[in-house]
């Protein structure tokens, strides 16, 4: 059974930081390209960040460019979604998810492909 489980998610003030976990098997992380998404009340789910299982590479949308970055740490079976200069819009549910064969740009933006999701952590921006 293919498992996701986030973390590090909260509460912090515009232009604060935040740091999300995705855990997950090394199973997994060998041969699932990952991703980050988030939804907020009333929008659809977008991608925010996703990497690749084989090479690492990785895909930031050119909303959150800059500001957001995805990696891997191997030797704890992560992946982390550094998230710098959160603004009040950054608020929503974040979600990672995971998919076999999505080349990392379609997997962030065609959320629905994916097939594996975590429960979602909320992270709150606001003053």
């Amino acid at each position: 059974q293919l498992q996701l489980v986030e973390s590090g998610g909260g509460l912090v003030q515009p232009g604060g930081s935040l740091r999300l976990s995705c855990a997950a098997s090394r199973f997994v992380l060998d041969r699932y390209n990952i991703g980050w998404f988030r939804q907020a009340p009333g929008k659809e789910r977008e991608g925010v960040s996703c990497i690749d299982s084989t090479h690492g590479s990785t895909y930031t949308p050119d909303s959150v460019k800059g500001r957001f970055t995805i990696s891997r740490d191997n030797a704890k079976n992560v992946v982390y979604l550094q998230m710098n200069s959160l603004k009040p819009e950054d608020t929503a549910v974040y979600y990672c998810a995971a998919a076999r064969t999505l080349p990392i740009q379609f997997m962030c933006n065609h959320w629905e492909q994916s097939g594996h999701w975590g429960q979602g952590t909320q992270v709150t921006v606001s003053s």
